[in-house]
């Protein structure tokens, strides 16, 4: 869509401009309501009928018995894990040793990184996800083939190459020196090209010797525009072997705030069980936790404590995981965050409000892209168009719905990728992409 060309784009609009957990009234419905976007920004928001008389020129689209929403923010989503959805009957550590590295091992043949890149971008847009941050490939070669495919195609995206060298498959390992270099050279490339950024992505302190973790802390030194992801007291396991790698450390956090890991630029991907000392360092430091609720109760770790996070301060936002989790929807997620917390004694009441600005705005303040996930004049024009399929569920319970904000609720009830109807990214639409697959 080029600048000066008006589109006026009429459905059913919902957004969060506020924090539903901050402030009231945070949900903005219109039950005919248009948006008019002028190339790839969002110029107006309000009644269809309002603005159409006050945009006469501007060329209509949409349908207004579909729903559209910003284009969802996934804070956590393994590229290499497409095929491993469903490995049920395994905790974290055994579902990686059993079923997830053997797979992310095959991605050094490149054409298959090629055509499982060609996969997992597609299936992000076939589920409303129009900016991520991705967990790449341990082989660069894989990585690039990652973001040649976003570029190609036109989704935000923010990843990098995995690094670990212990306790994971000897092909998986890289020694620091090797780590630096390949990175550097990855940043190089991509960081700020189209719509990619970069992030620095040790898989997690038990797969990372202190030489690697302090190789990931130079480059962040050396480049502090980049961003920084990596795994968090996902389960109990998995921190106890952390504690035995790190004698020194006094907790898990720790052994990456030694390294310079911890900042604003920070996502930590799960912390379900996490220490009082940590949830305070994290806000302090500015950070972001991916809460990834399907996979913690997929693959048992746990449920996650929300309360806390808010209590003190802490940036949440939703991820799908993917691989340890049960498909690409945060929809889905959505669903699955709020009946975690209503199975806890202190869970937070969860409305349709509060997953909306978790699966949208909340993601897009976590990665740092302040123009995207609200549909506010000004913002980005990255959205996503929901109908539901004739004579589904879905359309018989939206159909009786008493308020827009059960309607909401129903489409995170039920909608998921067969409900997608068009994918937005600054003003154009990928519905071409949507029914794409391996080239």
């Amino acid at each position: 869509m080029l600048r000066g060309m008006l589109t006026l784009l009429r459905a059913r609009l919902f957004h969060t401009p506020k924090n539903p957990f901050t402030e009231a009234g945070a949900l903005e419905a219109f039950s005919d309501g248009a948006l008019v976007i002028d190339g790839e920004r969002i110029v107006a928001v309000g009644d269809a009928a309002t603005l159409r008389g006050r945009y006469q020129s501007a060329a209509l689209a949409g349908d207004p018995e579909s729903y559209l929403l910003p284009g969802f923010v996934d804070t956590h989503v393994h590229y290499p894990q497409v095929r491993v959805i469903g490995a049920m009957g395994l905790t974290l550590l055994d579902w990686l040793r059993e079923r997830t590295l053997p797979e992310e091992a095959r991605l050094a043949d490149l054409a298959y990184a090629r055509a499982l890149a060609a996969r997992f971008v597609r299936a992000l847009l076939r589920n409303g996800t129009t900016t991520a941050l991705v967990f790449g490939s341990h082989f660069p070669g894989a990585q690039e083939a990652l973001f040649e495919e976003a570029e190609r195609v036109g989704l935000r995206l923010t990843s990098g190459l995995v690094l670990a060298d212990r306790l994971l498959r000897p092909e998986l390992h890289t020694d620091p020196e090797t780590a630096y270099r390949t990175c550097e050279t990855l940043i190089s490339r991509w960081h700020g090209r189209s719509r990619l950024r970069y992030a620095l992505t040790p898989r997690f302190a038990l797969s990372c010797s202190d030489a690697l973790l302090e190789v990931t802390g130079a480059l962040l030194r050396a480049y502090p525009d980049v961003w920084f992801q990596t795994h968090l007291n996902e389960s109990r396991d998995e921190i106890r072997t952390v504690a035995e790698l790190f004698p020194w450390a006094e907790d898990y956090l720790a052994t990456y705030e030694r390294f310079g890991l911890v900042g604003a630029r920070s996502v930590f991907a799960h912390n379900v069980h996490v220490r009082e000392g940590e949830l305070r360092r994290l806000a302090a430091a500015g950070s972001a936790v991916a809460h990834c609720p399907s996979s913690n109760m997929f693959i048992g770790s746990g449920l996650f404590s929300l309360r806390r996070h808010l209590a003190c301060g802490v940036r949440v936002a939703l991820g799908s995981d993917v691989g340890g989790g049960t498909g690409f929807s945060l929809l889905k997620e959505g669903l699955m965050a709020y009946q975690g917390q209503m199975l806890q004694p202190d869970g937070v009441p969860l409305g349709p409000a509060h997953l909306l600005y978790l699966a949208t705005r909340a993601g897009a303040l976590a990665l740092g892209q302040e123009a995207l996930g609200d549909l506010s004049p000004g913002r980005q024009a990255d959205l996503v168009l929901l109908k539901p399929p004739p004579g589904s569920t879905l359309e018989e319970v939206l159909r009786h719905s008493p308020s827009p904000e059960a309607s909401l609720g129903a489409l995170f009830t039920l909608a998921r990728e067969e409900s997608v109807r068009d994918v937005w990214v600054a003003g154009v639409s990928l519905r071409a992409h949507l029914a794409g697959g391996e080239r």
